[in-house]
């Protein structure tokens, strides 16, 4: 479990948030590392886990991407081992993750960890994305600046830096401090040593970025068809001109994709995408029937939501419809006297049926709540208890 100390989310999104950078010592109380660098190791060699070591030997940067079989090949001098989307993986890494739930779901990405050795770093560089760092065991010597015009430069082919800035941070944190990097703030962090760090990184996407998904979107569920069509075409005097009103009819076909209801649940499922790599617990059981899914909750059964699962449905000011809600971009759906009851379990970790609440000693196999959690317990979203530890 983990627990703000000094450190107030309501303090921080009126005063920092994507305003200015801050640290805050002692934010978290008694802060446990949710992995070691042995364990770290292990999912880098992992090939469905995008993993990294950036290495200085003096002059030359060095970058190696996973899986990494051999790491006393690529370890050497001054290295870090960079993991991203330790959080699908690890169930303490998804439980920290979580801590940071005061900012919408749909625009938390994952959680990076590193480890370094004395003297490690990436160099001085820029993120295009908000990050919080969390120190774990060991120190870090960080230093960042204020936004402003930066020319990047590739040391090596893999790897963007930028040359120095003048620092309006310069700190060293301990275990359980945390820093605020707002994007477009150049920084730089450098082991002082065998350190452990926790970068929180939220999603900043891109028009390009939107435009790719809502086509592939379109394209998989054979949407907006519509076709144009000219409005009181006349002989045009020069063939090469491409009118005005030509122009703004384009311009509202796309709006109408924009202002229609499939627009809204592209954006859903979009955002609860959050390409988990296969990253669900090999071992579970695909093939749950509802009956057994029925004994379950009669035996009283808790289902854990598993590693990196962040569902997502569109805000509504009334429940008099149902919920269409997504999980890796799978759509679900909850009748209207459900509502209620499924936004709740969506925003547990761990939920259980409730037979008392409901006056039943037997489940009906037409029961809601036996489809859903069939459905998402064989998509290996949640899973009973029993099969959740790793």
């Amino acid at each position: 479990m983990y627990i703000f100390d000094n450190f107030d989310p309501h303090t921080f999104l009126a005063s920092y948030w994507q305003k200015r950078p801050g640290v805050f010592k002692h934010a978290f109380a008694d802060f446990i590392n949710p992995l070691d660098e042995h364990e770290l190791a292990g999912l880098a060699q992992d090939p469905r886990i995008d993993s990294r070591v950036v290495s200085l030997n003096p002059p030359a940067w060095q970058v190696t991407h996973g899986p990494i079989d051999d790491f006393e090949s690529v370890c050497q001098g001054k290295w870090s081992l960079l993991v991203q989307s330790v959080d699908q993986h690890i169930s303490e890494a998804d439980t920290l993750i979580r801590m940071f739930d005061f900012i919408p779901y749909w625009r938390l990405d994952d959680l990076m960890v590193s480890f370094s050795n004395e003297g490690a770093g990436v160099g001085p560089h820029l993120d295009q994305y908000d990050v919080f760092i969390i120190q774990g065991k060991g120190s870090r010597r960080w230093q960042v600046g204020e936004k402003g015009e930066f020319t990047p430069y590739l040391p090596h082919p893999d790897l963007s830096q930028i040359s120095d800035f003048e620092p309006v941070i310069d700190e060293v944190l301990q275990c359980g401090d945390m820093i605020y990097i707002p994007a477009g703030c150049p920084h730089n962090g450098v082991a002082l040593e065998d350190c452990m760090n926790y970068s929180v990184g939220f999603r900043a996407p891109s028009q390009q970025d939107l435009l790719s998904s809502l086509a592939d979107y379109s394209l998989d569920l054979g949407l907006f068809k519509k076709r144009y069509q000219d409005q009181g075409l006349t002989p045009r005097k020069n063939p090469s001109e491409l009118a005005s009103t030509e122009i703004n009819s384009f311009r509202a076909m796309l709006h109408d994709v924009i202002d229609s209801e499939q627009f809204e649940r592209w954006l859903s499922c979009h955002f609860s995408d959050t390409q988990l790599n296969q990253g669900y617990d090999p071992q579970h059981n695909p093939d749950y029937s509802l009956k057994e899914i029925a004994e379950l909750f009669e035996q009283g059964a808790l289902f854990e939501r598993q590693p990196g699962i962040r569902p997502i449905y569109l805000a509504k000011e009334y429940t008099s419809e149902p919920l269409e809600f997504f999980i890796e971009g799978q759509a679900y759906f909850a009748p209207v006297n459900y509502v209620d009851a499924v936004c709740g379990m969506l925003s547990s970790p761990s939920w259980q049926y409730d037979l008392t609440n409901n006056n039943l000693t037997s489940l009906s196999l037409e029961d809601f709540w036996v489809q859903l959690m069939c459905e998402l317990v064989n998509a290996g979203a949640w899973l009973p208890q029993e099969e959740t530890d790793f």
